[in-house]
């Protein structure tokens, strides 16, 4: 994910929403990477959850739908789900600015 700057930008805009969600204190420990589980790692609780779908929604718009993308998966992977899944389905759902013409 390192070479790819919408991802990275991606990434960091997801890291202060979830500061906003669960404050400074819990996220100082460890850094937020496209490794980190919203699970294990996080712990995020479902009024979290619900709370930082919001800020994604305000962020984003309706293009990124955090729980239309949660009701595709099942327990599993909602469970075992990364922000780095996060940041590429939110990649994919943005609309891309096409290459200048030279």
């Amino acid at each position: 994910m390192a070479s790819d700057p919408t991802a990275e930008r991606i990434l960091a805009e997801i890291t202060v929403m979830l500061v906003e969600t669960v404050g400074d204190d819990f996220l100082l420990e460890e850094e937020v990477t496209a490794d980190t589980t919203f699970n294990e790692d996080l712990a995020l609780e479902s009024i979290e959850f619900v709370a930082f779908a919001e800020l994604l929604q305000q962020r984003y718009g309706t293009a990124v739908d955090l729980m239309a993308f949660l009701a595709e998966k099942d327990m599993e992977e909602i469970l075992a789900m990364t922000v780095g899944d996060l940041v590429a389905h939110i990649a994919g759902r943005l609309p891309t600015t096409p290459a200048p013409v030279v």
